[in-house]
């Protein structure tokens, strides 16, 4: 054959603008800088074909799709320009690219930094391939409001484990610096081929998106953006802990929050932009403060990428500081039957169902699953959990899902006291927010669809008459408890203590929050949503306690939080049901342990190699912009 004929375009040469995270026009410093140096620009994204399918979602991956879409769609309405998705490993892909031997010939390569161990690595063989080939390269901070390696670089760094933390970081980096906006002129580009697969190129005929109703892309963010900012009353108002976890009346797979998680896990929506917008209902107006608030939830994610990037083995239980040592059970059909929504506990088994069938779990949803898997019923290890949220939930994100699972499981110091833990079966008062009609567990089981209001969270309570008339005999047409939650409870409590009791000589004595001190099991829980009975202890106003991100006292003076920290929203009362306080919930792509492939990630595509494990908005973490 004779020589290979290059394209005007692939002569010229070009600045490539590597899509990853950042699927959106808007605040994106990498695209802005190649329209400022003047070359042909090429926006592009790799798919690498060699990712594990049995780890990811086929709704997660029908949502990127759509973005990618979208993202392709603007650049030729907008500007004549196109999105080239390449398929193949990135080093082999951009090897080309360097090299001219692809669809075009690249000077200089653009994009958006990815602080996920994964990407990190990846990254730096990038970089190394491109000083070989001669190739420039810019990267950009602008998936966090924190430039990550300045804030790890920073003398005196610690990692944060409280609001107060990250809000320290916060400040010390200076104001939250304005969202660019989308460039006014692009080259045009016009090449053929390559264009976004469908999901049916990639999935088989028994995996298709089974009924997702969040559609991916940058201009669907930022509808919902301004679909919620539009009511400024409930911006102000908002407060994690009071949203509900069994999605909107008449509508229960409808998220009762903001829905913006996946969107800020696949970069649709800037978190700058998502930031001033709040800022902007917040002015001259009395408002939520951190945690509880949508500035919270922000804050939430900035801390978990902070520590997902600082803290060794964060996707771990091994050599990870911010773990305690616990032995947990390791059981396939407990878990099994968890992750299928077969537990024979209703709210358990519709959040679990929800999940595998719409990719989203609300954030309380999320927190009880948890739960009810590790410390509350199952005994099982808070990674299984994490995995299967990093398979299923759109949102998942690699730091925020670790992190959630950590607090979660009680074994972090930023964790809830372990022995706070949800009732699988909530009742009226929950701070579950669960709704009582049965509409939400009707809607995602089924078989209980005919099951009166009073069982709906407990039907093996129905007299077998009752069951009978509901034609959903429990045993048989749904599963009968695959534990009893009160004995199970007063079992894991034990060994959580007994586990924690065996540390090695001469540690440090463990904080109150581990149950140092406690000398009785202080029992079930009660939220600022229910009243203390009579005679109860309830601690006076402003007293102390150890609560989670996104649950403080809901009580504002001058528009700013009254207390310090983050530790006063539930109170100790002698309340029916055992509640525990709730975590942060965060949530977007999460990878998969060193152990397994690169499964899905953040937009470079998924690679075989150097992995890393793993989110959330999860929750995922879950985060609320919103889960």
């Amino acid at each position: 054959t004779g020589p290979r004929r290059l394209s005007p375009l692939q002569r010229a040469m070009s600045a490539g603008v590597w899509f990853r995270k950042c699927l959106r026009l808007h605040d994106n410093a990498a695209l802005v800088a190649a329209v400022e140096s003047g070359d042909p620009v090429v926006p592009f994204f790799v798919l690498d074909p060699w990712f594990d399918r049995s780890c990811i979602g086929v709704n997660r991956f029908q949502f990127l799709l759509e973005s990618l879409r979208d993202l392709d769609g603007q650049l030729r309405e907008a500007y004549g320009s196109r999105l080239l998705v390449l398929q193949g490993r990135p080093d082999d892909v951009l090897q080309g690219l360097f090299e001219g031997t692809g669809p075009v010939h690249l000077k200089s390569l653009l994009y958006e930094r990815d602080s996920e161990p994964y990407a990190r690595q990846r990254d730096a063989g990038i970089e190394a391939l491109a000083r070989k080939c001669n190739v420039a390269t810019r990267s950009f901070s602008g998936h966090t409001i924190l430039d990550l390696d300045k804030v790890l670089g920073t003398p005196g760094f610690k990692p944060p484990i409280s609001m107060a933390g990250i809000q320290a970081l916060l400040k010390t980096s200076g104001p939250v610096p304005p969202a660019l906006a989308a460039p006014r002129k692009l080259p045009p580009l016009a090449i053929v081929g390559f264009e976004v697969p469908d999901i049916t190129e990639l999935y088989g005929e028994e995996d298709r998106p089974t009924g997702s109703t969040m559609l991916g892309g940058e201009r669907e963010a930022l509808r919902r953006l301004a679909a919620s900012c539009v009511d400024v009353a409930y911006v102000c108002d908002f407060e994690k802990p009071k949203t509900v976890s069994t999605g909107q009346k008449g509508k229960p797979w409808e998220p009762s929050t903001t829905g913006l998680s996946p969107y800020l896990k696949f970069g649709c929506i800037s978190v700058r932009t998502a930031w001033h917008t709040i800022a902007a209902c917040y002015e001259g107006r009395q408002h939520a403060q951190p945690p509880q608030s949508l500035h919270g939830q922000l804050l939430f994610r900035e801390m978990f990428y902070v520590l997902g990037s600082s803290v060794p083995n964060w996707d771990k239980a091994e050599g990870n500081s911010m773990c305690k040592q616990i032995p947990w059970g390791e059981d396939k059909q407990l878990l099994d039957a968890w992750i299928e929504g077969r537990t024979g506990y209703p709210f358990i088994d519709a959040l679990m169902r929800q999940l595998r069938t719409t990719g989203w779990m609300h954030h309380l949803g999320r927190h009880a699953v948890a739960c009810f898997l590790t410390r509350g019923d199952l005994w099982q290890h808070w990674t299984a959990g994490r995995d299967i949220f990093d398979k299923y939930l759109l949102d998942s994100d690699w730091a925020l899902n670790n992190g959630n699972w950590l607090w979660l499981a009680g074994v972090a110091p930023f964790s809830a006291p372990y022995f706070r833990i949800y009732d699988p079966c909530p009742g009226a008062k929950s701070s579950l927010n669960a709704e009582q009609s049965g509409e939400f567990v009707r809607h995602f089981v089924p078989e209980l669809k005919a099951m009166p209001d009073k069982y709906i969270y407990t039907p093996w309570k129905a007299p077998v008459q009752v069951q009978q008339q509901a034609r959903c005999v429990i045993g048989k047409d749904y599963p009968s408890p695959i534990v009893d939650h009160k004995v199970a409870r007063e079992q894991n409590l034990a060994k959580f203590k007994a586990a924690l009791e065996r540390r090695p000589e001469g540690a440090a004595a463990l904080p109150e929050k581990f149950g140092a001190g406690q000398k009785t099991d202080p029992g079930p829980m009660q939220t600022l949503h229910a009243s203390a009975k009579k005679g109860a202890d309830v601690p006076a106003k402003g007293a102390k306690g150890d609560n989670p991100p996104g649950h403080a006292s809901t009580a504002t003076k001058g528009g700013k939080s009254e207390g310090k920290g983050i530790g006063r929203f539930f109170k100790f009362a002698g309340a029916t049901a055992d509640e525990a306080t709730t975590e942060t919930g965060a949530s977007s792509d999460v990878q998969p342990s060193t152990q397994r492939k690169r499964r899905w990630g953040p937009g470079s595509g998924v690679g075989k190699g150097p992995t890393s494990s793993g989110g959330g908005l999860s929750c995922p973490v879950q985060i609320d912009l919103s889960d």
